[in-house]
Protein backbone atom coordinates (compact mmCIF):
# COMPACT_ATOMS: atom_id res chain seq x y z
CA UNK A 1 0.00 0.00 0.00
CA UNK A 2 1.07 3.50 0.02
CA UNK A 3 2.13 5.30 3.14
CA UNK A 4 3.76 8.90 3.82
CA UNK A 5 6.96 8.52 5.45
CA UNK A 6 9.17 10.28 7.52
CA UNK A 7 12.60 9.47 7.06
CA UNK A 8 14.38 12.21 8.65
CA UNK A 9 14.04 15.43 10.41
CA UNK A 10 13.90 18.85 8.71
CA UNK A 11 13.38 16.81 5.33
CA UNK A 12 9.90 16.41 3.80
CA UNK A 13 7.91 13.03 3.91
CA UNK A 14 7.75 10.94 1.07
CA UNK A 15 4.85 8.60 -0.18
CA UNK A 16 6.43 5.11 0.20
CA UNK A 17 5.72 1.30 -0.93
CA UNK A 18 4.70 -0.97 2.55
CA UNK A 19 2.82 -3.72 3.46
CA UNK A 20 -0.64 -3.52 4.41
CA UNK A 21 -1.32 -4.21 8.21
CA UNK A 22 -2.85 -7.23 9.60
CA UNK A 23 -4.40 -8.42 12.60
CA UNK A 24 -2.45 -9.61 15.04
CA UNK A 25 -4.18 -9.43 18.56
CA UNK A 26 -7.53 -10.04 19.28
CA UNK A 27 -8.80 -6.79 20.18
CA UNK A 28 -7.18 -5.25 16.78
CA UNK A 29 -8.88 -3.42 14.09
CA UNK A 30 -7.49 -3.03 10.58
CA UNK A 31 -9.30 0.75 9.12
CA UNK A 32 -8.93 1.12 4.84
CA UNK A 33 -8.68 5.05 5.23
CA UNK A 34 -11.19 7.14 3.63
CA UNK A 35 -9.82 10.57 5.28
CA UNK A 36 -6.68 11.41 6.97
CA UNK A 37 -6.44 15.50 8.37
CA UNK A 38 -2.73 17.38 7.72
CA UNK A 39 -2.40 18.99 11.11
CA UNK A 40 0.49 21.49 12.32
CA UNK A 41 1.82 18.74 14.83
CA UNK A 42 2.95 17.01 11.78
CA UNK A 43 4.93 20.14 10.63
CA UNK A 44 5.96 19.98 14.05
CA UNK A 45 6.87 16.22 14.05
CA UNK A 46 9.09 17.10 10.12
CA UNK A 47 11.01 19.08 12.52
CA UNK A 48 12.12 17.24 15.03
CA UNK A 49 10.17 18.90 17.45
CA UNK A 50 8.34 15.94 19.27
CA UNK A 51 11.50 14.05 19.12
CA UNK A 52 12.37 14.13 22.70
CA UNK A 53 9.16 13.85 24.26
CA UNK A 54 8.34 10.30 21.96
CA UNK A 55 11.55 9.52 20.77
CA UNK A 56 10.52 7.70 17.79
CA UNK A 57 12.59 5.19 15.45
CA UNK A 58 12.55 6.65 11.95
CA UNK A 59 11.10 6.17 9.23
CA UNK A 60 7.49 5.77 9.89
CA UNK A 61 3.94 6.71 9.03
CA UNK A 62 2.38 10.01 10.02
CA UNK A 63 -0.62 11.16 10.39
CA UNK A 64 -3.18 11.10 13.72
CA UNK A 65 -6.51 12.34 12.45
CA UNK A 66 -8.07 8.94 10.68
CA UNK A 67 -11.26 8.17 9.68
CA UNK A 68 -12.49 5.26 7.23
CA UNK A 69 -14.41 2.03 7.03
CA UNK A 70 -13.23 -1.23 9.17
CA UNK A 71 -11.40 -3.79 6.76
CA UNK A 72 -10.67 -6.37 9.04
CA UNK A 73 -11.19 -7.27 12.93
CA UNK A 74 -9.75 -9.55 15.57
CA UNK A 75 -11.63 -12.55 17.56
CA UNK A 76 -12.88 -10.66 20.28
CA UNK A 77 -14.04 -7.31 18.46
CA UNK A 78 -17.74 -7.18 19.42
CA UNK A 79 -17.85 -2.95 18.74
CA UNK A 80 -17.75 -2.76 15.33
CA UNK A 81 -17.89 -4.95 11.94
CA UNK A 82 -15.85 -4.94 8.68
CA UNK A 83 -17.78 -2.32 6.38
CA UNK A 84 -18.84 -0.04 9.51
CA UNK A 85 -17.81 3.94 9.14
CA UNK A 86 -15.56 4.66 11.72
CA UNK A 87 -13.74 7.80 13.58
CA UNK A 88 -10.87 6.52 15.30
CA UNK A 89 -9.20 8.39 18.49
CA UNK A 90 -5.93 9.17 18.43
CA UNK A 91 -4.48 7.42 21.34
CA UNK A 92 -5.47 3.46 21.54
CA UNK A 93 -5.76 2.53 25.16
CA UNK A 94 -5.31 0.12 27.47
CA UNK A 95 -9.01 0.50 29.64
CA UNK A 96 -7.36 -0.75 32.89
CA UNK A 97 -4.87 1.20 34.02
CA UNK A 98 -6.35 4.21 36.91
CA UNK A 99 -6.19 7.09 33.91
CA UNK A 100 -8.56 4.53 31.64
CA UNK A 101 -10.85 3.22 34.48
CA UNK A 102 -11.02 7.53 35.19
CA UNK A 103 -11.75 8.30 31.87
CA UNK A 104 -8.67 10.41 31.46
CA UNK A 105 -8.27 8.18 28.07
CA UNK A 106 -5.54 10.47 26.61
CA UNK A 107 -3.86 9.70 30.20
CA UNK A 108 -2.98 6.07 29.49
CA UNK A 109 -0.67 4.84 30.40
CA UNK A 110 0.23 2.10 27.76
CA UNK A 111 -1.10 4.33 24.86
CA UNK A 112 0.49 4.77 21.83
CA UNK A 113 -0.26 7.53 19.27
CA UNK A 114 -0.05 6.47 15.36
CA UNK A 115 1.81 9.03 14.12
CA UNK A 116 3.33 10.80 16.15
CA UNK A 117 5.26 8.54 18.20
CA UNK A 118 6.95 6.05 15.72
CA UNK A 119 3.69 3.93 15.62
CA UNK A 120 2.31 3.90 12.22
CA UNK A 121 -0.40 6.73 11.25
CA UNK A 122 -3.10 7.02 8.93
CA UNK A 123 -1.69 8.74 5.75
CA UNK A 124 -1.53 5.73 4.21
CA UNK A 125 -4.32 3.35 2.44
CA UNK A 126 -4.72 1.44 6.02
CA UNK A 127 -3.88 1.96 9.40
CA UNK A 128 -3.85 -1.03 12.33
CA UNK A 129 -5.71 0.17 15.37
CA UNK A 130 -7.66 -0.99 18.19
CA UNK A 131 -11.07 -1.53 19.02
CA UNK A 132 -11.10 0.78 21.67
CA UNK A 133 -10.42 3.45 19.55
CA UNK A 134 -13.64 3.09 17.24
CA UNK A 135 -16.34 5.27 17.47
CA UNK A 136 -19.02 3.97 15.24
CA UNK A 137 -20.86 6.50 12.35
CA UNK A 138 -23.84 6.57 10.40
CA UNK A 139 -23.29 4.30 7.71
CA UNK A 140 -23.74 7.58 4.92
CA UNK A 141 -20.78 9.47 6.68
CA UNK A 142 -18.32 10.75 4.64
CA UNK A 143 -14.86 9.79 6.44
CA UNK A 144 -13.20 12.84 4.69
CA UNK A 145 -15.51 15.23 5.95
CA UNK A 146 -14.85 14.23 9.69
CA UNK A 147 -11.35 12.87 9.72
CA UNK A 148 -9.84 15.80 11.22
CA UNK A 149 -12.34 15.98 14.19
CA UNK A 150 -10.56 13.16 15.64
CA UNK A 151 -7.75 14.96 16.47
CA UNK A 152 -8.49 19.05 16.06
CA UNK A 153 -11.77 18.69 16.88
CA UNK A 154 -11.64 16.61 19.73
CA UNK A 155 -8.75 18.84 21.41
CA UNK A 156 -11.04 21.74 20.72
CA UNK A 157 -14.05 20.51 22.02
CA UNK A 158 -11.85 19.20 25.07
CA UNK A 159 -10.93 22.72 26.19
CA UNK A 160 -13.97 24.19 25.24
CA UNK A 161 -16.26 21.30 27.58
CA UNK A 162 -13.46 22.02 30.58
CA UNK A 163 -14.53 25.77 30.46
CA UNK A 164 -18.38 25.63 29.79
CA UNK A 165 -18.67 25.92 33.71
CA UNK A 166 -17.10 29.03 33.89
CA UNK A 167 -18.96 30.52 30.35
CA UNK A 168 -21.74 31.62 31.56
CA UNK A 169 -24.45 34.08 30.06
CA UNK A 170 -22.75 37.37 30.10
CA UNK A 171 -19.15 36.50 30.17
CA UNK A 172 -16.60 37.12 27.24
CA UNK A 173 -14.18 34.13 25.38
CA UNK A 174 -11.05 34.88 23.42
CA UNK A 175 -10.46 32.51 20.42
CA UNK A 176 -7.09 33.31 19.57
CA UNK A 177 -6.35 31.38 15.73
CA UNK A 178 -9.51 30.63 13.80
CA UNK A 179 -7.74 27.98 11.73
CA UNK A 180 -8.26 24.12 11.71
CA UNK A 181 -8.60 23.98 15.67
CA UNK A 182 -9.65 27.51 15.89
CA UNK A 183 -12.69 27.64 13.81
CA UNK A 184 -14.09 24.07 15.26
CA UNK A 185 -13.36 26.02 18.91
CA UNK A 186 -15.76 28.47 17.95
CA UNK A 187 -18.56 25.91 16.88
CA UNK A 188 -18.30 24.05 20.09
CA UNK A 189 -18.62 27.83 22.23
CA UNK A 190 -21.88 28.90 19.95
CA UNK A 191 -23.30 24.42 20.60
CA UNK A 192 -22.26 24.65 24.28
CA UNK A 193 -22.50 28.17 26.10
CA UNK A 194 -24.11 31.61 25.90
CA UNK A 195 -20.90 33.32 26.27
CA UNK A 196 -19.81 36.50 23.58
CA UNK A 197 -17.23 35.25 21.66
CA UNK A 198 -14.15 37.39 20.11
CA UNK A 199 -12.17 36.07 17.49
CA UNK A 200 -8.47 37.40 17.00
CA UNK A 201 -6.18 36.28 14.06
CA UNK A 202 -4.06 37.87 11.04
CA UNK A 203 -6.15 36.72 8.34
CA UNK A 204 -9.22 38.22 6.93
CA UNK A 205 -10.47 35.40 5.59
CA UNK A 206 -10.52 33.52 8.43
CA UNK A 207 -11.69 36.18 10.66
CA UNK A 208 -14.93 35.77 7.72
CA UNK A 209 -15.15 32.14 8.58
CA UNK A 210 -15.33 32.66 12.06
CA UNK A 211 -18.15 35.22 11.79
CA UNK A 212 -20.02 33.02 9.93
CA UNK A 213 -19.88 30.14 12.14
CA UNK A 214 -20.88 32.26 15.23
CA UNK A 215 -18.66 34.68 16.42
CA UNK A 216 -20.02 38.05 17.74
CA UNK A 217 -16.99 40.41 17.28
CA UNK A 218 -13.56 39.82 15.69
CA UNK A 219 -10.41 41.38 15.84
CA UNK A 220 -7.43 41.61 13.15
CA UNK A 221 -3.95 40.76 14.67
CA UNK A 222 -2.27 43.63 13.92
CA UNK A 223 -0.24 44.53 16.74
CA UNK A 224 -3.25 46.71 18.44
CA UNK A 225 -5.27 43.71 19.09
CA UNK A 226 -4.66 42.94 22.81
CA UNK A 227 -6.00 46.86 22.92
CA UNK A 228 -8.90 46.49 20.52
CA UNK A 229 -10.05 42.97 23.02
CA UNK A 230 -9.61 45.18 26.07
CA UNK A 231 -11.95 48.07 24.68
CA UNK A 232 -14.56 45.25 23.61
CA UNK A 233 -14.39 43.66 27.23
CA UNK A 234 -14.64 47.55 29.27
CA UNK A 235 -10.63 47.08 29.66
CA UNK A 236 -11.22 44.15 31.84
CA UNK A 237 -10.29 41.08 29.58
CA UNK A 238 -11.68 38.03 28.65
CA UNK A 239 -13.34 35.33 31.48
CA UNK A 240 -11.82 33.32 29.40
CA UNK A 241 -8.64 32.92 26.43
CA UNK A 242 -8.35 29.67 23.92
CA UNK A 243 -4.98 30.43 22.66
CA UNK A 244 -4.81 27.74 19.57
CA UNK A 245 -1.57 29.32 18.35
CA UNK A 246 0.90 30.15 21.38
CA UNK A 247 3.97 31.03 19.58
CA UNK A 248 4.69 33.60 18.04
CA UNK A 249 4.04 35.99 20.64
CA UNK A 250 0.29 35.11 20.99
CA UNK A 251 1.09 33.22 24.23
CA UNK A 252 1.82 36.79 25.86
CA UNK A 253 -1.04 38.35 23.73
CA UNK A 254 -3.37 35.43 25.44
CA UNK A 255 -2.41 36.22 28.71
CA UNK A 256 -2.74 39.87 28.68
CA UNK A 257 -5.88 39.41 27.38
CA UNK A 258 -7.39 37.56 30.18
CA UNK A 259 -9.25 39.26 33.40
CA UNK A 260 -8.07 38.85 36.82
CA UNK A 261 -9.85 35.63 38.09
CA UNK A 262 -9.85 34.38 34.98
CA UNK A 263 -8.49 31.68 32.62
CA UNK A 264 -5.91 31.26 29.80
CA UNK A 265 -6.52 27.71 28.15
CA UNK A 266 -3.37 26.26 26.03
CA UNK A 267 -3.72 24.35 23.23
CA UNK A 268 -1.23 25.30 20.25
CA UNK A 269 2.40 25.26 21.44
CA UNK A 270 5.46 25.69 19.97
CA UNK A 271 6.18 29.29 22.29
CA UNK A 272 6.79 29.70 25.92
CA UNK A 273 5.21 32.03 28.18
CA UNK A 274 7.02 33.83 30.42
CA UNK A 275 4.85 35.02 33.73
CA UNK A 276 5.99 37.01 37.00
CA UNK A 277 4.81 35.46 39.65
CA UNK A 278 3.51 38.38 41.60
CA UNK A 279 1.15 38.73 38.24
CA UNK A 280 -0.10 35.08 38.61
CA UNK A 281 -1.07 35.45 42.66
CA UNK A 282 -2.30 39.30 42.31
CA UNK A 283 -4.31 38.23 39.65
CA UNK A 284 -5.18 34.83 40.10
CA UNK A 285 -5.70 34.49 36.41
CA UNK A 286 -5.23 30.30 35.66
CA UNK A 287 -3.10 28.80 33.32
CA UNK A 288 -4.75 25.35 31.98
CA UNK A 289 -3.22 23.11 29.43
CA UNK A 290 -5.40 20.99 27.23
CA UNK A 291 -4.20 18.22 24.75
CA UNK A 292 -6.32 15.45 22.88
CA UNK A 293 -9.77 14.58 24.59
CA UNK A 294 -11.21 11.51 25.67
CA UNK A 295 -13.52 8.94 23.81
CA UNK A 296 -16.51 10.01 25.51
CA UNK A 297 -16.24 13.34 24.56
CA UNK A 298 -14.84 12.61 20.83
CA UNK A 299 -18.28 10.69 20.93
CA UNK A 300 -19.76 13.87 22.16
CA UNK A 301 -18.57 15.93 19.44
CA UNK A 302 -20.21 13.34 17.10
CA UNK A 303 -23.45 13.84 18.05
CA UNK A 304 -23.16 17.50 17.32
CA UNK A 305 -21.38 16.68 13.89
CA UNK A 306 -23.70 14.85 12.51
CA UNK A 307 -26.74 17.23 13.94
CA UNK A 308 -24.68 19.87 11.56
CA UNK A 309 -23.48 21.77 14.50
CA UNK A 310 -20.43 21.51 14.05
CA UNK A 311 -18.71 21.28 10.45
CA UNK A 312 -15.41 21.15 9.31
CA UNK A 313 -14.11 23.37 6.20
CA UNK A 314 -11.65 21.25 4.55
CA UNK A 315 -9.87 21.61 1.21
CA UNK A 316 -8.66 17.40 0.25
CA UNK A 317 -5.68 16.62 -1.82
CA UNK A 318 -5.03 12.82 -2.73
CA UNK A 319 -2.45 10.92 -0.73
CA UNK A 320 -0.23 10.78 -3.23
CA UNK A 321 0.06 15.10 -2.81
CA UNK A 322 0.82 14.90 0.82
CA UNK A 323 3.84 17.23 0.46
CA UNK A 324 1.51 20.07 -1.44
CA UNK A 325 -0.55 20.03 1.43
CA UNK A 326 1.80 20.25 3.71
CA UNK A 327 3.43 23.11 2.18
CA UNK A 328 0.25 24.68 1.48
CA UNK A 329 -0.74 24.41 5.38
CA UNK A 330 2.80 25.48 6.47
CA UNK A 331 2.35 28.93 4.14
CA UNK A 332 -1.03 29.08 5.66
CA UNK A 333 -3.32 28.72 2.52
CA UNK A 334 -5.74 26.26 4.09
CA UNK A 335 -8.78 27.68 5.47
CA UNK A 336 -10.09 24.93 8.00
CA UNK A 337 -8.03 22.04 7.35
CA UNK A 338 -6.26 19.82 5.03
CA UNK A 339 -7.24 16.13 4.17
CA UNK A 340 -5.71 13.44 2.44
CA UNK A 341 -7.63 10.80 0.74
CA UNK A 342 -6.05 7.37 -0.32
Amino acid sequence: MKAVRLHAYNEQPTVDEVDEPTVKGPTDVVVKIGGAGVCRTDLHIILGQWDEAMHPTLPYTIGHENAGWVHEVGSAVTNVAVGDTVILHPTPTCGLCRACRAGQDMHCELSVFPGLDGTDGGMAEYLLTSARACIKLAPSTQPNALAALADAGITAYHAVRKAVPLLYPGTTAVVIGAGGLGHIGVQCLTALTATNIIVVDRNPAALKLAESLGANQTVVADGKHVDAVLQLTDGAGADVVFDFVAEEGAERDGWAMTRPGGSYYVIGYGGELHVPTLDVVSTERNVIGNIVGTYNELAELMVLAQAGKVTLHTKTYPLDAAQEALHDLDAGEVRGRAILVP
